[in-house]
């Protein structure tokens, strides 16, 4: 067919993607998004109370938070909302100062996260190892599993059975079929048996009032200044790097998982944009949360936008539309489908003793140094960012151990060469000064670099102090076999690194 012959209806259907013609895909995502949107709702409470807010603060933040960032974020099915990381930063602005300087930081925050997102913020991204990965994805299970320990806790001897009940569902349905999700069908399940014999268990209702109207637009409820600004900005910027790297971690986990790339520069700007769109609907923002994520991606099988877009629909949808009934679920299902989201997230396979006899030392220390660091601050951020100096640290000990000197003295005894073998960089040059013998060689030093490599002015003041050494003792030094970059560095930097005294 020529192109004058393309029909405007065929050229449309062209740009569709191939999956909206797919019917068991969108009972897949369907599915899915409500199966998430259940999940959200006593979790966005649980938020609200710990930012010390409404609970329609949080939903709202919820809903808006999913829809937005199904349009305009980088990575596909992944689901954002109100998360306790956020929450927790957000906290101290609203115990403060109250809650229109809360929704004035949520917007800042999305500034923010746009801003460095343009500016290749999620290049970064490519530093952290993938011991901090295993370390990250093994500490996230860990706490999505504690946060559920406090539902366990003082509670109706009920709740237990129920639990138990809601796991060997979600073990045994799918054996049966996978056409519904098995976590829907022990929430749906559980809730029924709970009102039908009247049984007296914690409920999602027992969390808070669910919100019976959409939220309405509008500018945050806070003086238009300088001091406002000053005062908002330090947990704006907070509440920015916080979500971003909870983004960023979840955006190449869930990668990981499906085998697809997703733009991590577009997540970046998406969540910035979704933060500022839920703070002019007076939401306390957010970032991807990374258990829904998992319910969605790992236990419900959904790869596609329509999920994260039909998560934050469900969820408005069932706290106006159905608020009593979605009141009566009881907690111990939404607990249940959470342990199991733990368990399958946990990588079981890192900590198997014939994996860790085979791991070296190190990559076994910056797994569990990121472990602990989350599970002891409850941060996320600071795991991933601990872990990855971490093993920064052991591998430039470990690189710097890898410079060899070697020295050959010519038949005539008058020119020594010392081969230099390695990277040169501050952990490995530190060291090479003490290698040369200044008073024993003769007097003409070649040091052949040829197998080596200059990578910062510590090696080229390094090098400077060697030929000092030998000057001193009226010795000549000729530095030979640079690669060109490294030939650059040392003429743009050699005998500029000391003043004169």
């Amino acid at each position: 067919m020529s192109s004058a012959a393309v029909t405007p209806a065929a050229r449309l259907r062209g740009l569709k993607p191939d999956w909206l013609n797919d019917p068991e895909i969108w009972r897949t995502e369907i599915l899915a998004g409500l199966v998430v949107a259940l999940a959200l709702i006593p979790e966005a409470i649980s938020f609200s109370i710990i930012a010390g807010v409404d609970p329609a603060v949080g939903l709202f933040a919820s809903f808006t938070m999913a829809v937005t960032i199904s349009i305009v974020g980088g990575r596909r099915a992944m689901i954002s909302a109100a998360t306790g990381a956020v929450a927790l930063v957000i906290a101290p602005m609203h115990r403060e100062h109250g809650l229109g300087y809360l929704v004035a930081t949520v917007i800042l925050a999305g500034i923010f996260q746009v801003v460095l997102g343009a500016l290749g913020v999620a290049k970064l991204m490519r530093f952290v190892p993938r011991s901090v990965m295993v370390g990250f994805v093994n500490a996230l299970a860990i706490l999505i599993f504690m946060a559920q320990v406090p539902e366990m806790h003082n509670v109706p001897w009920a709740v237990y059975p129920l639990i138990t009940g809601g796991l060997a569902l979600m073990v045994f349905f799918p054996k049966i079929t996978r056409v519904i999700p098995a976590p829907l069908v022990s929430i749906v399940i559980l809730t029924v048996i709970t009102v039908a014999a009247g049984i007296a268990v914690p409920t999602v209702g027992d969390k808070g009032a669910l919100p019976s109207s959409l939220p309405v637009p509008g500018l945050p409820d806070v003086p238009f200044t300088l001091d406002t600004l000053t005062t908002i900005a330090p947990y704006a910027l907070a509440m920015a790097l916080v979500g971003l790297m909870e983004s960023l971690m979840t955006a190449k986990l869930v990668d990981d998982i499906t085998d697809t790339y997703s733009s991590k520069t577009r997540e970046s700007i998406g969540q910035g944009i979704a933060n500022i769109v839920t703070g002019f609907f007076g939401g306390m923002g957010g970032c991807a949360m990374i258990g829904q994520t998992m319910i969605n991606v790992k236990v419900s099988g959904a790869r596609t936008r329509l999920s994260t877009f039909l998560a934050g629909t469900f969820l408005m949808v069932l706290c106006i539309a159905f608020g009593p009934v979605v009141s009566d679920i009881p907690m111990a299902a939404l607990v249940a489908v959470m342990v199991m989201v733990s368990f399958a997230t946990f990588d079981w396979h890192s900590v198997a003793p014939k994996t860790l006899k085979r791991m070296p030392a190190g990559e076994i220390a910056v797994m569990a140094i990121t472990v602990i660091c989350v599970v002891a601050t409850d941060n996320l951020a600071i795991g991933v960012v601990v872990g990855s100096v971490t093993a920064m640290v052991i591998f430039a000990r470990r690189v710097a151990h890898l410079t060899h000197v070697t020295a050959v003295t010519d038949p005539g005894g008058s020119t020594v060469v010392y081969s230099v073998t390695g990277e040169l960089f501050f952990a490995s040059s530190n060291d090479l000064v003490s290698r040369f013998d200044y008073a024993g060689d003769p007097d003409k030093v070649v040091i052949d670099l040829s197998a080596a490599h200059i990578w910062d002015a510590s090696s080229v003041a390094a090098l400077d102090a060697i030929e000092t050494k030998y000057a001193q003792r009226g010795k000549k030094v000729r530095i030979t076999g640079l690669n060109t970059s490294s030939t650059d560095l040392h003429a743009k930097l050699t005998g500029q690194l000391t003043g004169s005294h």
